[in-house]
C-alpha cells in the first residue's frame, strides 16, 4: 500500500499578478529538472497544503502547487468583508494556469486534480489539450445539476439526516426550497453576524461528510472562520453560476482528451461526489483507467485512494 512521500519544502515560490487586481500564489518543489506536474486543489476555495506536494516522487517531479483566486495564499482573499468575486470564474482560473505555466517556462505538464480540481483539470485540458501530458483525476465533480442537488439540495440528507439539520439551521424555513440560492444571500450579506455562521454551517456540512469515517481535524480546519468564509463564498459563487459552462459540458467534451493518458480514482462511498459522475466520465473516455476504491469516501488521503493516486503518479513519472 503506497503512502505519502516524505515532507519537502518549496525551492521557489511567488505571487503572479494575473490581472483584475488578483495575485495568484504558486510554488515549486521536488526536482527542478523533473517532469512538470500541476496540482489543482478542490473546493473551489480549498487552497493547497504541504501534503499535496507529497503525492509525487520529489526525485522525478517538478511539483507546481497553485492557490486559485481568492483562497489560500492568493490575494485578495474571499474572506475579506468587501470581497468581489466577479473576476473569479472557471475561465479566469484556466487563463491563470496558462500564465503560470508560461511564467515557469514549462511547455507541457501533467495535470492532477481532485474534487473541484477534477472539474478545473477537465476544463483546462479541454481548452489546452496540447499542454497536457497526462491527467490524474480523483473524486469526479462536474457541477451538473444532479450533482449539486444531491449534495447541497437534500439528496445526501438521506444518509446524514443529523448533519443535514446543521446545514439547514441558518436558512429561514421559507427559503429552504432552493438552498444554494438561499446560502448565496446569506454568504454575501456584509454583516459578519450573518455570513459568518452561514459559512461555518456550509463548511461543517462538507467537512463532516467527505471522509469515510468522521475526522475531527478535518472539520476543525474547514470551520476556522477565515477559511470557512472564503471556502463557502467561492463554492457557492461557482455553483450559482453552474461553473460558467453548459450543463454536462465537461463530460460531453471529454472525447477531445482521447490522446491524453488518464487515470480516474473514485471512492465507492464518496458522499460528496458520488461514483455516478466518475462512471459517466469514464464512459466518455474509454481510454481512461477507472480505479473504483471499494472502501473509501471522498478524501484524497484515505488509504485506498492515496495508494491509487501515487500508483498513477509513479507510473506517469517516466
Amino acid at each position: 500500500m503506497r503512502t505519502f512521500y516524505p515532507e519537502i519544502e518549496p525551492y521557489d515560490s511567488g505571487h503572479l499578478e494575473v490581472g483584475d487586481g488578483q495575485a495568484v500564489y504558486w510554488e515549486t518543489s521536488g526536482n527542478p529538472e523533473g517532469k512538470p506536474v500541476v496540482f489543482l486543489h478542490g473546493g473551489p476555495g480549498g487552497g493547497t497544503s504541504s501534503a499535496h506536494r507529497r503525492l509525487f516522487d520529489p526525485a522525478r517531479y517538478r511539483i507546481v502547487l497553485v492557490d486559485q483566486r481568492g483562497c489560500g495564499r492568493s490575494t485578495p482573499h474571499a474572506s475579506e468583508p468587501d470581497a468581489d468575486l466577479s473576476a473569479n470564474t472557471t475561465w479566469h482560473l484556466v487563463a491563470d494556469l496558462e500564465k503560470i505555466r508560461e511564467h515557469l517556462g514549462i511547455d507541457r505538464w501533467q495535470v492532477f486534480g481532485g474534487s473541484w480540481g477534477s472539474a478545473l483539470a477537465l476544463a483546462y485540458a479541454e481548452t489546452h489539450p496540447e499542454r497536457v501530458t497526462e491527467l490524474v483525476l480523483r473524486g469526479i465533480f462536474t457541477l451538473r445539476r444532479v450533482e449539486l442537488d444531491w449534495f447541497y439540495e437534500g439528496g445526501a440528507a438521506a444518509v446524514f439526516p443529523d448533519l443535514w439539520e446543521g446545514f439547514l439551521e441558518p436558512v429561514p424555513v421559507e427559503e429552504r426550497a432552493h438552498l444554494i440560492r438561499a446560502y448565496s444571500v446569506l454568504l454575501n450579506d456584509p454583516d459578519p453576524a450573518v455570513h459568518g455562521p452561514a459559512a461555518i454551517a456550509w463548511s461543517r456540512w462538507e467537512s463532516s461528510t467527505i471522509t469515510l469515517r468522521p475526522s475531527e481535524s478535518t472539520v476543525a480546519r474547514f470551520t476556522e472562520p477565515g477559511f470557512a468564509v472564503a471556502f463557502a463564498r467561492i463554492e457557492n459563487h461557482y455553483f450559482m453560476n453552474g461553473g460558467w459552462w453548459d450543463e454536462g459540458q465537461l463530460i460531453r467534451d471529454a472525447p477531445k482528451l482521447a490522446g491524453i493518458p488518464t487515470v480516474i480514482v473514485q471512492g465507492r462511498y464518496d458522499m460528496c461526489t458520488p461514483p455516478m459522475t466518475a462512471w459517466a466520465l469514464a464512459e466518455a473516455m474509454p481510454h481512461a483507467e477507472l480505479r473504483m476504491i471499494p472502501d473509501a469516501g471522498h478524501a484524497f488521503d484515505e488509504p485506498g485512494i492515496l495508494d491509487a493516486l501515487i500508483d498513477a503518479t509513479d507510473r506517469f513519472a517516466s
